[in-house]
């Protein structure tokens, strides 16, 4: 269930994505699980042609999580993860 969003168009559906995406966080604290990594899950990359997506569980809340898609030609990568890991300390405070 996506709580909130902000951003979208016509063509990508971003409460669409959000959803679909739970499926992926849902298998790597799975697969994270299985292999017995006593770690938590900070974000997953998913590189696209022409986008990034960036998932970022919250600490407190795995099940929970952030949702950034961007076009790759206007992002700068390391501002974008930063931004999202600032977004998250800000509202779990």
């Amino acid at each position: 269930m996506t709580l909130a969003t902000a951003g979208g168009t016509a063509a990508f559906d971003i409460e669409v994505a959000a959803a679909a995406n739970t499926n992926v966080v849902q298998a790597k604290l799975k697969a994270m699980s299985s292999l017995r990594l006593a770690d938590e899950l900070e974000d997953i990359l998913i590189t696209l042609g022409k986008q990034y997506h960036i998932i970022r569980p919250l600490r407190r809340t795995p099940a929970v999580f952030y949702y950034l898609a961007c076009e790759r030609s206007r992002t700068n990568l390391a501002m974008a993860r930063r931004s999202l890991a600032e977004i998250e300390q800000a509202t779990t405070l």
